[in-house]
């Protein structure tokens, strides 16, 4: 209900003369990863043009744009700020004129060493056009004095610490790059007629028509050029994996497939742990839709509690919690979800989300529920309690707006107006995820896996391993 506030989606296409368009169509279905600005920019063999605006994809482009951005290779972006203030500069892609050209980048992730890299780049004469850190990478990258594609990559990423999953390209070249943590996804495809799509999720690949190869792996760089060949590179170093676990409890879509695993199914892994960790005797289990219906189906399946669709969610307005404001999130929450009083009043329900963050707009919903006459709601969390802020990728409010932080859970669901509330655990949370992949779960146990500036005030969180506060605790 009251959720984190949403990181960025990029992709990149070459090999089709409307590789634009592509990648236009392919950022419809990232929407869902950031609604604050979209662009595209296209290379041909001459030049790059590009495009981009503050606001929704099928509001900043059209045919006429479209018909604009010539070129048989692209990649697009929805923003959604993590760093960097709110404004068109801000937007991407973000195009530079380098040793060889022009490159353009498109960048999901957040790095923990900005000032520092800032700093070095500034005193070497660098000039910063945007306050994101995204411009830091592409600035690296345009620096750079050697030759070969893995050799100036292998140079501009060596001083990165933290999150970044791009989408680069050159006159010449796609560049599709994953961090050696692998915080966040990034997979690529084969487009009919020839060509390839590298995306943040597959759902974009599918939107297109393209086929899934497999996701591109931590650490690893793939270069894609105009003959259709594809090379493999990986950086000379390497790190643990941390995916995100955030991707499978409410980021990715839910007909993505993250790391060889379908989003979906894993949802429902996560609700049928939930059930068993928090059984509780009532007439109807419902979702906060859309990003927690797998998770509520996973739950009604173990606890056999009937599924209702009591919640009714308005597809227009945009997606209420990745907007960047506290009030602009508030005012959302009554225009968004409508009861359906026939499946509410007189009822004991049990309402599962994914997560919890402030616990504001969550307030408003319960009020809502018991005043479209709930009997009884139960409020069920597919993931731990939130207790630490992200710093690869998530613009979390710090740990004094944390509700779980601040709060026990006796406390939280007195604030909150539920009957009760029940947070999955940490361990029935990773048992639930796909085994063989490392996760970062930061917010959720403070355990940072890249160390950054002010990592000691954390000192106090708990730790990876110990036990997750639950609502039993």
């Amino acid at each position: 209900m009251d959720r984190l506030k949403e990181h960025c989606g990029v992709v990149g296409v070459i090999g089709t003369p409307k590789a634009a368009r592509l990648a236009h169509l392919a950022l419809y279905a990232l929407q869902h990863r950031g609604q604050e600005g979209s662009g595209i920019a296209a290379f041909d063999a001459e030049r790059v043009r590009s495009h981009k605006a503050q606001g929704l994809v099928a509001d900043i482009f059209n045919d006429a744009i479209l018909d604009g951005l010539a070129g048989d290779i692209a990649i697009g972006h929805n923003r959604y700020s993590t760093t960097g203030d709110s404004c068109l500069d801000n937007t991407q892609p973000l195009v530079a004129k380098g040793r060889r050209g022009e490159v353009a980048l498109a960048h999901n992730g957040n790095l923990v060493n900005v000032e520092e890299i800032r700093r070095v780049l500034e005193e070497a004469g660098a000039v910063f056009q945007s306050t994101t850190d995204s411009e830091i990478i592409l600035q690296l990258i345009a620096r750079s004095r050697k030759r070969s594609a893995e050799a100036i990559l292998d140079e501009a990423l060596h001083p990165l610490r933290g999150a970044y999953s791009l989408a680069v390209a050159t006159r010449d070249e796609l560049w599709g790059i994953r961090d050696p943590w692998g915080f966040r996804p990034l997979c690529y495809g084969t487009i009919p007629g020839g060509g390839h799509i590298v995306a943040s999720e597959s759902c974009a690949l599918d939107i297109v028509g393209a086929t899934l190869v497999r996701e591109i792996e931590r650490g690893e760089i793939l270069i894609f050029d105009r003959t259709g060949a594809v090379r493999s590179h990986r950086l000379p170093w390497s790190e643990p994996s941390k995916l995100c676990i955030f991707e499978y409890v409410y980021f990715s879509r839910p007909d993505s497939i993250v790391a060889g695993h379908s989003v979906d199914q894993v949802r429902r892994a996560l609700g049928r742990q939930l059930a068993h960790e928090h059984p509780v005797a009532a007439d109807a289990v419902m979702a906060v839709p859309d990003s927690s219906n797998s998770a509520a189906l996973g739950f009604a399946e173990k606890s056999g509690i009937p599924f209702e669709l009591g919640l009714i969610r308005n597809h227009y307005i945009g997606r209420t919690f990745i907007h960047p404001t506290q009030e602009m999130r508030e005012d959302r929450v009554r225009i968004k979800f409508n009861p359906v009083r026939s499946l509410i009043e007189g009822k004991r329900l049990v309402i599962v989300d994914d997560s919890i963050v402030r616990g504001t707009t969550s307030r408003k919903l319960v009020t809502m529920l018991w005043r479209a006459g709930a009997k009884e709601i139960h409020l069920r969390l597919s993931s731990p309690p939130i207790i630490s802020p992200c710093y690869y990728g998530i613009d979390t409010p710090d740990r004094s707006q944390l509700i779980a932080a601040n709060h026990s859970i006796e406390e939280i669901a007195k604030r909150l107006g539920v009957t009760s509330i029940g947070y999955l655990s940490h361990e029935g949370m990773i048992s639930s995820s796909p085994a063989g992949t490392g996760y970062c779960s930061a917010c959720f146990t403070g355990n940072y896996p890249v160390a950054f500036p002010g990592l000691e005030k954390f000192a106090d969180a708990p730790r990876e391993g110990e036990p997750a506060r639950s609502a039993g605790d």
